[in-house]
This record gives structure tokens, C-alpha cells and sequence, in this order.
């Protein structure tokens, strides 16, 4: 009798697509029809919106800018401390070091979203009670606690690109009197770059879907363009949830539904920008090392 176990094997892959278009028609058909300037502006022109010069209150439109000024920020505080750990893990770092780094990087990336929210919300309630009374949450908190959560996908995608390489590329260079400085900044990151950049979308796309972080550390609803670091504002993820809790009439639900495949639509264009990044890394890797052998 054969075993069960290569059909179980098939219809696993099966199950998953099924559930992911089960899930993204279930969007186009309650979604799609509210698709319009009007979902983002409401009865407001988009140029005045968009400038700031008349609120929007039944668009989402402030809701897409703070999402994006969550994003950048986010990855503003995130960047530099997540490549400069990559760089130390793949070129400095002993394997003992490496080790406990790595393990680290990975009780981080494991920490739930809700831990990290609670974190940013004890530390306001510290900084109240000690240093600064008039603390409260804001965007810069939160941008804070999603850098915290992001931060190991940068560390990792940064350590992989440089670790995947071609050793030819560090020995030529020490052959050329160069240090190893110059060799990290002139000659390894700019290769690796490709797949930098795809460890960065990657870390976008799980900052602007985020709402358990946002919800305890400054997002609110109905808070109108981000007026600056330390001020509430409104993100797409947590208008989802509002929608969802809180909707009147069946409008208000419908424009719940759109911001979902809003928020989906975008989380899905940045995951395939890393795809289509990292495939083109993979090429240009692949190019090097058949250069290589046939030198």
C-alpha cells in the first residue's frame, strides 16, 4: 500500500493558494466597488487634500499619509543599526559572537507585536512618572517600536547578501592594497545592494500593516494630516480596525472593506518589489561566480 504522505505533500501548496484567493476575491467583492477618489478624498478636491489646505474626514486619504510617514520613519531609525549589525555579523564578528547575535535576532523577530506595543506604552508610562510628565504616545514612538520589530529583517537580509558573495571579490581587493573599510564601502555593499534593498521593502511592508504596535503607541482615528514627530495620527491599519469595531451603516462598512484591499494591494506590490529584486541579485550572483570559474 503506498503512502498517503506524497498526495498530503501536494495538496498542502494547493491549500494555501486556495485560502489566499478565497480571501482576495472575498476583498474585490466587498472592496472594490468603493475604489474611487472619493475613498480617499470624500468630498473634498484631492489637491487641497493632499496640500493640507481643507480636512478630510470621510477619506482615507490621512490615514495613507500616516501610514507613510510611519513607514519612512520607521525605516529612518531602522536603516543604519540594521546594516551596520549585518556588516559586523558577515565580516567582523567571531562565530561565537555571530552565535548570540543571531540568537538574539531571532527572539526579536519571534517577540509579538502586541509585547512591542506594550513596551512602547510602559515606556510613556515611565517617562511620565520620572523624567518627562507631558510624555505621551505619538508617531515617533510608534516608529520607535516598528523599527524594534523590523530591525531583524534587516540584520538578516543585510548579513545574507554580503555573506553570499563571491570570495574573489575580497581576496582581489586585499590584493589591491586596499583596507578593509574601503572594501566593505566601495566594493561589498554597493554588489550586495539588490539584496539590501530587498531586506528593506520586506521591513516596509511589515511596518505599514502593523496594528497591534500602532494601536498603544499614537494611532487614533479622526486625527487629520501628521502634524509632527510627537502628535497622534491615523495609519491605514488601525482604520481597518476602527472600521470594523465601530461602522454605522453598511457605506462605512463598504469603506472598511476598500481600505483592507488597500492596505493588501499595497503590502503585496512591495513583497513582489523584493521578489523581483532578490531574483535579480540571485543573477547577478550567479554571473559572478560563473566569471569567476572562468578565470
Amino acid at each position: 500500500m503506498k503512502s498517503p504522505l506524497p498526495w498530503l505533500l501536494r495538496l498542502a501548496p494547493l491549500l494555501l493558494v486556495a485560502v489566499c484567493a478565497v480571501l482576495l476575491i472575498f476583498l474585490l467583492q466587498r472592496g472594490l466597488g468603493t475604489f474611487s477618489l472619493s475613498l480617499l478624498f470624500g468630498d473634498v478636491p484631492p489637491l487641497q487634500a493632499i496640500f493640507g489646505q481643507r480636512p478630510v474626514w470621510d477619506g482615507l486619504w490621512p490615514a495613507c499619509a500616516g501610514t507613510l510617514c510611519l513607514v519612512l520613519l520607521t525605516l529612518t531609525l531602522a536603516f543604519l543599526p540594521g546594516l551596520g549589525c549585518g556588516i559586523y555579523l558577515a565580516e567582523y564578528a567571531s562565530p561565537g559572537k555571530a552565535s548570540f547575535i543571531g540568537l538574539a535576532m531571532d527572539i526579536l523577530a519571534g517577540t509579538p507585536s502586541i509585547v512591542m506595543g506594550l513596551f512602547g506604552f510602559t515606556l510613556i508610562v515611565f517617562l511620565r512618572q520620572t523624567f518627562l510628565p507631558n510624555a505621551n504616545t505619538s508617531l515617533l514612538l510608534s516608529a520607535g517600536c516598528l523599527s524594534l520589530l523590523v530591525l531583524p529583517v534587516i540584520v538578516s537580509s543585510s548579513c545574507e547578501a554580503l555573506r553570499a558573495l563571491p570570495r574573489d571579490l575580497r581576496i582581489t581587493a586585499f590584493a589591491l592594497g586596499m583596507t578593509k573599510k574601503t572594501v566593505i564601502s566601495k566594493i561589498l555593499i554597493p554588489q550586495a545592494s539588490q539584496g539590501i534593498a530587498a531586506g528593506l521593502i520586506l521591513a516596509l511592508a511589515r511596518a505599514a500593516e502593523d496594528t497591534a504596535v500602532i494601536m498603544l503607541t499614537g494611532a487614533v482615528a479622526n486625527a487629520g494630516l501628521p502634524a509632527g514627530l510627537f502628535d497622534k495620527f491615523e495609519a491605514l491599519p488601525f482604520a481597518i480596525y476602527y472600521t470594523a469595531g465601530e461602522y454605522q451603516n453598511t457605506e462605512e462598512l463598504a469603506r472598511g472593506f476598500g481600505a483592507a484591499l488597500l492596505l493588501l494591494l499595497l503590502s503585496v506590490l512591495l513583497v513582489l518589489t523584493a521578489h523581483f529584486l532578490e531574483r535579480r541579485y540571485l543573477r547577478q550572483r550567479q554571473g559572478f561566480h560563473a566569471a569567476g570559474r572562468a578565470r
